[in-house]
């Protein structure tokens, strides 16, 4: 009977157990484009409806967003100020930095050889026609930049209070933020993401924005492995090691990041495989826990190219100018990234829509590519952690 009551439990399990978030995009993608292949209007209304209540919902939640997730992030950083704390901040820093201009470089390079242009994203909503039954208005309660100043102005200060109880209550605040990512928006984006592919193949448009995707996938993948290389170069020449063998001993964390799509959860082995490749054990248990938090380069890079690649799908002006502030400002928003499944996309939406102009449509695109991504980014930030630590291991060892 014990034995019947244990299989029945495993059942259960194995029903209740949902496929990942990237399982749900591909399905919902696949089903939007079959369904829009046949459909005829009055699904893609439905749909039309719900995809603008949901993005009039998203409009609201991005300011809440950055102020819940990156006013107590930067809070956390402030605190227990040192050298080691300023330093390795700086270079986490310089390193996003420097994969998102990269990133720009190669796409500016490659990408207008690679890009349909002036396919109209703006006019997929209306899906030939199609309007919804009826949209409301949510105001936002704050300007995104107001948000963004706000957010770092509450961080910075509760990081020099001496008490803790304004952080406390961000931190409580910073939990509702989550839990709405993950019960409300997360379970919702797979049908956000079905009436966007619905829309398209509706409106005739969606072999176009796939080509485009199944290119700049192609592209970003080997970029992340190029910086990497990059990355154990410099650290091997500043610490006199192998870098393709410190590298490889990183393996198992890029793997583990494959899987769990989470830097939090890869900490363990990211942390173990530092060690493994020199670096003291109290340096590594310092930055690598940090650098999981504030260095973010495969997710950057990501972003910047998709957000340029759309950008020229669409035809929207842009200079290197207004992509230099994007990406100093995408490196600052990237700490409240961590720990929150497609974090990234979701803390950078706000200045994707403020400061490049991104419309709904074109979020949730790059939404969509760069969950396709998720797996491959985190896998980069870690295993660039150990590089990190490396270096700042020979900077202050003794």
């Amino acid at each position: 009977m014990e034995f019947s009551n244990k299989e029945v439990r495993r059942t259960e399990k194995m029903k209740l157990k949902r496929p990942g978030l990237l399982t749900q995009i591909i399905i919902a993608i696949v089903l939007g484009i079959g369904a829009g292949i046949i459909s005829p209007a009055l699904p893609v209304r439905i749909f039309v409806t719900f995809n603008g209540l949901f993005s009039e919902f998203l409009a609201f939640i991005i300011p809440l967003i950055i102020v819940g997730l990156v006013a107590p992030a930067i809070a956390d950083i402030g605190k227990g100020a040192g050298k080691m704390l300023a330093v390795t901040a700086l270079l986490a820093y310089a390193a996003t930095l420097f994969s998102g201009f990269t990133s720009y470089a190669v796409g500016e390079t490659f990408f207008p050889m690679l890009i349909t242009r002036d396919i109209p994203l703006s006019e997929i909503s209306e899906a030939n026609g199609v309007v919804p039954f009826f949209t409301i208005d949510i105001p936002e309660p704050l300007n995104v930049m107001t948000a963004l100043v706000m957010a770092f102005t509450l961080g910075l200060g509760m990081a020099n209070l001496n008490t803790s109880y304004l952080k406390n209550a961000f931190v409580d605040f910073k939990e509702i933020i989550v839990k709405t990512i993950q019960k409300v928006i997360l379970p919702l984006l797979p049908i956000y993401i079905f009436g966007i592919f619905f829309n398209m193949t509706h409106s005739g448009q969606v072999f176009h924005v796939l080509s485009v995707f199944i290119k700049i996938i192609g592209i970003i993948f080997i970029l992340h492995i190029l910086l990497l290389i990059f990355q154990y170069v410099i650290a091997g020449l500043i610490a006199g090691k192998n870098p393709f063998r410190m590298l490889a001993n990183m393996m198992p964390a890029y793997f583990t990041a494959l899987g769990t799509q989470s830097s939090a959860a890869t900490i363990p082995v990211t942390l173990k495989q530092t060690v493994k490749n020199g670096v003291n054990e109290d340096t590594a248990g310092f930055v690598i826990p940090l650098c999981a938090t504030i260095h973010l380069s495969g997710s950057t890079m990501k972003i910047v190219a998709c957000a340029l690649a759309l950008m020229m799908m669409q035809g929207i002006p842009y200079d290197f100018k207004m992509m230099s502030g994007f990406i100093f400002m995408l490196g600052i928003t990237m700490v409240a990234a961590p720990g929150v499944p497609g974090g990234a996309i979701m803390a950078s939406l706000g200045i994707l829509s403020s400061m490049l102009g991104f419309d709904d449509n074109a979020q949730a695109l790059m939404i969509a590519l760069y969950i396709a991504m998720d797996s491959f980014g985190t896998a980069c930030n870690v295993t660039g952690d150990g590089a990190l630590a490396v270096i700042i291991d020979r900077w202050f060892r003794k």
